[in-house]
């Protein structure tokens, strides 16, 4: 039980950029360290953690840890994920108002933006590879983007509209 606390702790303490900068550091402790889950489950935990409504690190930290220990590595594993974010934000938010003027710190969090979209480009190839995307597919998620970031649909819409062309594909499959 204390290693899932202390493996979440760990993530969550070294992920800067939210929820999806975590995926590497979740691949890395979860998949290729501990074999608590394979590459594929975990891209299918990654689709459902962010279809369920919540923070995804939280919803992705409760899927495992109640994978490996029930209720209480669901709560533990979600402990351990918020703990250092909610310690971190709590010392920044004393310390922040006496130096939120400095230029050095607004210097050193504009340098860190490209960082963060690095971290959270890096696993969407790996997570497209995991899903199979490719030539003959990649029209869907690149349609998704589109759709949302230039019309402006909800997110909710493309995931409801996707689970939909998923099952509907099954179907389609499984009768051929």
């Amino acid at each position: 039980m204390f290693d899932l606390f202390k493996t979440f702790f760990q993530i969550g303490l070294f992920t800067f950029g939210g929820g999806y900068a975590m995926i590497p550091l979740i691949e890395q402790k979860v998949v290729d360290e501990k074999h608590w889950v394979g590459h594929d489950e975990l891209v299918d935990l990654i689709a459902v953690a962010q279809s369920c409504p919540g923070v995804f690190a939280v919803n992705i930290s409760i899927f495992i840890g109640y994978k490996q220990k029930g209720v209480w590595g669901a709560f533990l594993s979600t402990l351990g994920a918020c703990l250092p974010s909610f310690i971190i934000i709590l010392l920044i938010a004393f310390a922040f108002m006496q130096f939120r003027n400095n230029p050095w710190v607004e210097k050193f969090f504009k340098g860190l933006r490209p960082a963060v979209v690095a971290l959270i480009a890096a696993p969407v190839f790996r997570m497209a590879r995991s899903a199979k995307i490719n030539r003959y597919n990649a029209w869907i998620p690149i349609l998704a983007t589109l759709a949302i970031w230039l019309i402006g649909i909800s997110p909710i819409y493309i995931i409801l509209i996707a689970g939909l062309g998923g099952y509907a594909y099954g179907q389609y499959l499984s009768e051929s």
